[in-house]
Order: C-alpha cells, then structure tokens, then sequence
C-alpha cells in the first residue's frame, strides 16, 4: 500500500491560519475515504475530519466552524484548511487513507502559539 504524504505543517500565532495537503495513491485514491488526525504530546490520537470518496465531510466538535477538509481526486489529494487556530490546535496532524486497508502518513507537525 502506498503511504500518503503529508505537508504544510508549521508553526503559526493564534488565529492564524494553514492548509495542510495530504497525497494519496493516484490508483485508487477516487475509491479512498480520508481522514485527519492529531496526536497532541503526552495525548492519544485524536479524530478531526474525514471525506468520503463522494465528498460528504464530517468533523470533530472542536474544529467545527474553523476546518475545512476537501479532496481534489485529480491531483491525489486531500486538503485541511484550518482557520482561527487555537494553542490547543497544536500536535503532530496525521492523515489516513481508508479503502480496503487502513494506511497511515507519517505526520505533519502543527505549532500554534498563543
């Protein structure tokens, strides 16, 4: 299984904003749900968005109204806007591709600071 890549992590004042980029495999990635996560220290793995292969999204409470996830299958790709950021926001973000097999990026850290 191809491994997705992620980019755009950073480190960024509150209220500020990123977009994080998460390339799939371009053989099966329009049949591919995807997700995000973030692992703050010391904290378990967290849910924070996912977009399944037809675009219907759904987010964690604590992003609601701040976060945009969308996909662009030409490209591979899947996007996480992240706007009015929060110190809390901040952790390694992951993101999972979901077909028949569960695969895991290798992260991307994410750095809010108050």
């Amino acid at each position: 299984q191809v491994q997705p890549v992620e980019s755009g992590g950073g480190s960024v004042q509150a209220g500020g904003s990123l977009r994080l980029s998460c390339v799939g495999s371009a053989r099966t990635f329009s049949n591919t749900a995807m997700g995000w996560f973030r692992q703050a220290p010391g904290r378990e793995r967290e849910f924070v968005a996912h977009i399944s292969q037809s675009g219907g999204s759904n987010y964690a409470d604590s992003v609601k109204g701040r976060f945009t996830i969308s996909r662009d299958n030409a490209k591979n790709t899947v996007y996480l806007q992240m706007n009015s950021l929060k110190p809390e926001d901040t952790g390694v973000y992951y993101c999972r591709a979901q077909s028949a097999y569960v695969v895991w990026g290798q992260g991307t850290q994410v750095t809010v600071s108050s």
